[in-house]
């Protein structure tokens, strides 16, 4: 299955001001899905991105963000998985080190932190920020169209609450994440999402339904736009 090659049709670039953008090289980003299965129908964080917002305003999103140069250096509690830094690794240049896919699960931590208060952090760790990356899972991958004003090579990760100790109803808002909601995985048209994390969420309910523990290391759909047709490689 990996390397499976699908061609999705003619790129939807959806522009915020109807006007091409220069083309920006993408930037490093990471999106957590956080998964709460204690109600029978799964269901996964969204928030609201405030209107005021250059990318994506008033749609309803991941925590996540952009990976920031510290990410690399922060201490964690726990590594990721071999098999999924192994899939963090595929599909990329030699300049990808693994401590540039260790930063990005970090940065997928901090942003889920900074973003609706919650932390990947041992309930045992009190202080600080030294997030368990033990529990993360690599789920997909996106990079956003050319055209757009801003453009993010994203991996996406994702963890259920009961694995992490996360309190569901701990989250708060934030400047960056408003609205905050536990969207169930048979409702996504309860809030307006963009394409891609509706793609993102579609992809999520077949892995979930082949295996509701989500295997470490499974194959990982990969979006991406060339020559003005939009991909869906696996990796």
């Amino acid at each position: 299955m990996s390397g499976e090659l699908t061609d999705l049709g003619p790129s939807r670039v959806l522009l915020d001001d109807d006007e091409i953008h220069p083309t920006l090289t993408p930037r490093d980003a990471a999106s957590l899905i956080l998964i709460d299965r204690s109600r029978g129908q799964p269901r996964v964080l969204v928030g609201k991105r405030a209107r005021a917002h250059v990318f994506m305003p008033d749609l309803y999103v991941f925590p996540g963000g952009r990976r920031d140069p510290g990410d690399g250096r922060r201490a964690v509690a726990a590594p990721l998985k071999a098999p999924v830094l192994e899939r963090l690794m595929a599909r990329t240049t030699s300049r990808f080190l693994p401590s540039t896919a260790r930063a990005l699960a970090v940065a997928a931590a901090r942003e889920l932190e900074e973003e609706v208060a919650l932390s990947l952090n041992p309930s045992h760790e009190v202080s600080g920020f030294r997030p368990d990356l033990s529990q993360l899972r690599y789920v997909a991958r996106a990079t956003t169209p050319p055209g757009r004003n801003r453009r993010y090579d994203t991996r996406f990760f994702a963890c259920f609450t009961d694995e992490v100790a996360a309190d569901c109803d701990a989250a708060r808002a934030s400047e960056e994440l408003i609205d905050l909601f536990w969207l169930p995985l048979d409702r996504l048209d309860a809030v307006p999402l963009p394409p891609i994390t509706e793609t993102i969420l579609d992809d999520l309910c077949r892995s979930l339904a082949a295996d509701p523990n989500l295997p470490f290391g499974a194959p990982v759909p990969y979006y991406y736009t060339r020559n003005n047709r939009s991909l869906r490689e696996i990796i």
